[in-house]
C-alpha cells in the first residue's frame, strides 16, 4: 500500500536518469568486447541464424548508431552468437560496482545498453544459478500478516532505520561487523565497519560523527531488540538527541516492511563481498554503498 498523497520535495528523491554506477559499469565493458559484438551482428545478419537469433521480422527495427553498432530501440544488440551475452551477463552481476544485484535490478541495468530477445529470463537464469548469491540470500518465504507500512516520511533524512551485519572475517584493522544505516523514505544508506566489541560509548560517537553531522539530528529510530539498542545508554542517549526510539519485530514487516527488506538486502550486499573478498572486504565497503544507494531500489 503506498500513500499517493504525499508529495515529497524534489531534493528528498534520487535524480532520473542513467545513474554513475551504469555509466561505470559502461566503462568497464572493453573496447574489445564491442568490437566482437560488431563482427557477430554482421557475421549473423549474413547467415541463416536469423530464426536462431528470434530476429525473424526484426530485422527492419534494427539503427545503426555513430560506432556502426545496431541497436534495437537505442539498445545495442546482442546476438546469441558465441560468449557475448555470458560475458555482458558476468559484468553487470559480479562487477565490484554492482556487488550481485537482484534479478530486476540486474535487467534494469543491462537494458539501459543492450538489448536481445529473453533477456530478462536469462538474467533470471544466471542470478539463480550464481553460487555466492546462494550463499547469502535469504529466505523471504516466511507467512507474513498483512502489510502495513509506518507513515510515509515527509523530508529525507529525518526517519532511519538500523541494524547490524555481524559474524563477518575480521580485517587487519579489526572490524568485522557492519552498522546498516537506511533512511527510511529515499532508501539511500550508509554502511559503517565496525568491531563487535565495541562500546555503546563508541558506537555512540561513530553515529555522531557520521550521520548526525552529515544529516542532522534525526527525529525517529526504528530498529530491531538488539541489546545495543535496547540499552539504558542508548536510549538515554537519543533522549538527549531527541530522536524517538521504535522497535520492530524481526521478520514481521507489520512494523517497517519496507525498510526491513531494504535492510535484508544491505545484508545480503556485504555478505557476498566478504565471499568475494575475504578479509579485504573492508577496502571495498565504500564501492558496496556507492553500488546500493545509486541502484533502483524497486528493481532489487
Amino acid at each position: 500500500m503506498y500513500n499517493f498523497g504525499v508529495i515529497t520535495d524534489a531534493l528528498s528523491r534520487k535524480g532520473k536518469g542513467v545513474s554513475p554506477v551504469l555509466f561505470t559499469m559502461k566503462a568497464e565493458i572493453s573496447s574489445n568486447l564491442l568490437k566482437e559484438i560488431k563482427k557477430s551482428q554482421v557475421d549473423v545478419l549474413m547467415s541463416d541464424n536469423l530464426k536462431r537469433e528470434r530476429m525473424v521480422g526484426l530485422i527492419s527495427t534494427l539503427a545503426e548508431d555513430d560506432r556502426g553498432l545496431k541497436c534495437y530501440g537505442g539498445h545495442v544488440w546482442v546476438p546469441r552468437m558465441g560468449e557475448l551475452r555470458k560475458q555482458l551477463l558476468e559484468k553487470a552481476h559480479r562487477s565490484k560496482y554492482s556487488v550481485h544485484p537482484g534479478t530486476n535490478k540486474m535487467y534494469q541495468d543491462l537494458r539501459h545498453f543492450y538489448w536481445w530477445s529473453g533477456m530478462k529470463k536469462d538474467v533470471a537464469h544466471f542470478v539463480e544459478r550464481c553460487l555466492t548469491c546462494l550463499q547469502v540470500k535469504s529466505e523471504h518465504q516466511r507467512p507474513y500478516g498483512k502489510l502495513q507500512l509506518l507513515e510515509i516520511p515527509q523530508w529525507k533524512w529525518d526517519h532511519i532505520t538500523m541494524d547490524f551485519v555481524t559474524k563477518l572475517p575480521r580485517t587487519p584493522k579489526g572490524f568485522d561487523a557492519i552498522w546498516v544505516i537506511v533512511d527510511r523514505l529515499t532508501k539511500s544508506a550508509h554502511f559503517l565497519p565496525i568491531n563487535e566489541t565495541y562500546s555503546m560509548d563508541k558506537l555512540a560517537r561513530l553515529y555522531v560523527n557520521e550521520i548526525v553531522t552529515r544529516h542532522g539530528i534525526l527525529l525517529s529510530i526504528v530498529s530491531d531488540h538488539d541489546s545495543w539498542f535496547t540499552s539504558s545508554f542508548w536510549k538515554s542517549f537519543q533522549r538527549v538527541m531527541g530522536s524517538e526510539l521504535k522497535f520492530r519485530t524481526a521478520y514481521h514487516p507489520q512494523t517497517d516492511g519496507q525498510s526491513e527488506r531494504t535492510i535484508q538486502t544491505l545484508e545480503d550486499m556485504p555478505r557476498a563481498c566478504t565471499i568475494n573478498f575475504s578479509r579485504s572486504w573492508e577496502v571495498h565497503l565504500p564501492l558496496i554503498e556507492f553500488a546500493y544507494c545509486w541502484s533502483s531500489i524497486d528493481g532489487q
